[in-house]
């Protein structure tokens, strides 16, 4: 008599490994929602300028951790036409500083005053700590992914792609603080200095998607001499930009007025995008003709 032996019961394996990115990009994904949820829904915040800013930066930071959890926990990496050891890291860098300008401008500009009803300080206030929650979060998702000293890794979790990403938010800030109103065209010397923050952000911009979308070889030079070419003249451009923006724009001589805050500001995040660009330049060396 034939005995028909039992079916082998294969043990279940889990769908999601659970391990501390994944947390922290679960965290992150909550206190995006509640900050732009509480913001949205009885913080009263006027439409356009620096709310419409915030509501972008946390929506940007929730919706790109929703599409970096879908496509890990369904496998699709392979399916997604960028280099997947690029993108997570990238945009849990530009997150993070989104956040984190959020968190200082959402009570700079709408907590200061105390003309509203207490309910609406409160959502105010809770969408400012939950923006300060996610921006801690997607720090310490930068700091799990990016490359760590001898690791085979995508350039943008290296320190001179983290650079990058720093360097073309520093100057979309500019870009904000410079249109409006225009504090440009009161010389030449202005000029120059807006065609830096232009040139910079693009080829830097461009070294971003060149690596997220794996187009690298598309260059006719080789990516390390471009990278180094790039990182010398963007510094010598951003040095000229640091000494011109300040003369001409708080010299009596040349000086025609206008919202100085806003002046000194761009003037420090000029000064902030040098050293930047000098670290950068300094790192790509480094990696270039120390290590090659």
């Amino acid at each position: 008599m034939t005995v028909n032996a039992p079916p082998l019961r294969h043990p279940i394996m889990p769908l999601v490994v659970w391990s501390r990115l994944l947390g922290v990009r679960v965290a992150a994904l909550l206190f995006t929602c509640v900050a732009f949820s509480v913001a949205a829904h009885g913080a009263q915040l006027p439409h356009g300028g620096m709310a419409s800013w915030c509501i972008f930066c946390w929506a940007f930071s929730f919706a790109a951790t929703v599409l970096i959890l879908l496509v890990e926990l369904l496998g699709l990496q392979a399916r997604i036409p960028v280099s997947w050891s690029n993108f997570p890291v990238t945009a849990a860098c530009y997150a993070a500083l989104f956040c984190l300008s959020a968190s200082v401008i959402f009570p700079l500009y709408f907590l200061r005053d105390g003309g509203y009803y207490s309910q609406v300080r409160d959502h105010r206030v809770a969408s400012t700590v939950f923006s300060c929650l996610a921006a801690l979060a997607y720090i310490l998702e930068v700091s799990l992914t990016r490359a760590r000293p001898g690791e085979v890794a995508g350039y943008m979790a290296t320190a001179p792609g983290l650079l990058k990403v720093c360097q073309t938010f520093v100057a979309c800030i500019i870009f904000i603080l410079v249109s409006d109103p225009v504090a440009y065209d009161g010389h030449a010397a202005l000029q120059w200095c807006m065609a830096v923050y232009c040139i910079c952000f693009i080829l830097s911009m461009a070294v971003v998607v060149m690596c997220v979308g794996e187009c690298t070889g598309w260059l006719p030079v080789p990516f390390p001499r471009f990278l180094t070419a790039f990182g010398l003249l963007a510094a010598v451009m951003y040095l000229t930009a640091t000494i011109i923006w300040p003369i001409f724009q708080f010299d009596k001589r040349y000086s025609r007025g206008g919202a100085r805050s806003r002046l000194i500001t761009v003037a420090v995040l000029t000064g902030l995008n040098f050293l930047l660009y000098l670290a950068d330049m300094a790192h790509t060396a480094r990696l270039v003709f120390v290590s090659g």
